[in-house]
């Protein structure tokens, strides 16, 4: 899960530049909608005429976009009600986030340029929650389908975190409110999972993060969405170029390397793949802590400070668009999506700094789904090959 805490909520009137007061619509409320926030009173008569509009829909349908009013870069667009929370069994340990969405350690009382170096038992603990992690993830991904929804993915992750004796560290870190992260083509990171169906054709990122016995495990891949996905040139080429650069930026990591290095060797790769680098979220620091330091920017010339040490555990994550690198996060203060609405990719894995060189906490195992693919062959009528 990338680091960078979500702003303020913005204030869902049309046009309005304000922050977000407490104040919520009470139909929205009673239909299970919990982020229509406005500034005042009187932004909220103003806007009631358009912003009723959702009540109507959820009426007909069951399902409803709860932002109506938004502008979206592309052509996705959430589908609620969410689910109810998921619940954690009180035997297995929660992260001190958990009931109050706060999280006590991290950056505000670490100093930044303060990264920690593990000792063996802490390594050992890195090492089996990754692995487990790794297994969530792997049990995920292998129900991917055209039809499925994000908020069935969701259910897979939490009951396969539960059944390892986990929590799902995204859920209610900074009130996040599901256990996995998924986010489906133009969405950069931090979709929520909801009641949109995947198309063939799509492409989704599953991030999963496990809290076991005391500490963290991080990992990421993006996946295609039945036949359409690997057939189109543009899915494959930012998704492959992705996972290039994290592979790229992983060769690196060693005692003496520079922190800053990794968004050099990143961001060459993805230029030369005529893609660019997203800059806003960043790879971090990653132990008994879900994100500390040191920051991991994934684009070049960055001013990250430190090097490598033996026993750090970090994040790299780099996301990969296909246009613009600047981005646009909802009114749920959370999903952020790519400012043109062309489609993104990211991989991440948890990465150990031995004496020699790097361990992959995370690493895929010979039964992983996904993995890469070649660059769909055009035919003769100018479409790739499995195209329909």
């Amino acid at each position: 899960m990338a680091e960078e805490p979500p702003t303020k909520r913005k204030c869902l009137g049309v046009d309005c530049e304000n922050e977000a007061s407490s104040l919520q619509c009470p139909k929205c409320l009673s239909i299970g909608v919990k982020d229509s926030y406005f500034c005042s009173q009187d932004c909220f008569k103003k806007n009631w005429a358009t912003h009723k509009k959702s009540h109507a829909q959820e009426n007909k349908t069951g399902y409803f976009n709860p932002f109506p009013t938004f502008n979206f870069t592309g052509p996705l667009r959430p589908v609620y009600p969410l689910s109810e929370k998921r619940e954690v069994p009180k035997s297995i340990p929660h992260p001190d986030y958990a009931e109050d969405g706060i999280p006590k350690l991290g950056r505000s009382i670490v100093r930044s340029n303060k990264f920690q170096q593990l000792d063996a038992k802490a390594q050992d603990g890195m090492r089996k929650v990754c692995r487990l992690a790794r297994e969530v993830l792997d049990i995920a991904a292998a129900a991917i389908r055209p039809g499925i929804t994000t908020d069935e993915i969701d259910d897979i992750v939490h009951k396969a975190c539960v059944e390892r004796n986990s929590y799902p560290s995204p859920l209610n870190y900074n009130h996040f409110p599901k256990s996995v992260c998924t986010s489906v083509n133009e969405v950069i990171c931090h979709g929520i999972p909801d009641k949109r169906v995947l198309l063939d054709g799509d492409i989704v990122n599953l991030d999963v993060t496990l809290y076991h016995e005391g500490y963290h495990g991080d990992l990421n891949e993006t996946y295609y969405v039945g036949d359409r996905a690997k057939a189109d040139p543009d899915t494959v080429r930012v998704t492959e170029t992705a996972r290039e650069c994290l592979e790229e930026a992983i060769k690196l990591v060693k005692p003496g390397t520079l922190i800053r290095e990794f968004g050099n060797v990143i961001e060459a790769h993805a230029k030369s793949k005529n893609c660019s680098v997203i800059r806003t979220y960043v790879g971090h620091g990653i132990n008994s802590i879900f994100h500390c330091p040191p920051n991991i920017p994934h684009y070049a010339k960055n001013k990250a400070v430190g090097e490598c040490k033996p026993g750090m555990t970090f994040t790299i994550e780099p996301m990969i668009a296909l246009g613009k690198y600047r981005d646009v996060t909802w009114p749920d203060n959370w999903t952020s999506t790519t400012i043109d609405g062309k489609k993104t990719a990211q991989f991440e894995h948890t990465l150990l700094v031995t004496e020699t060189g790097v361990e992959i906490l995370t690493a895929r195992q010979e039964n992983s789904p996904g993995g890469p693919i070649p660059m769909p062959t055009p035919t003769a009528n100018g479409t790739s090959a499995g195209d329909s």
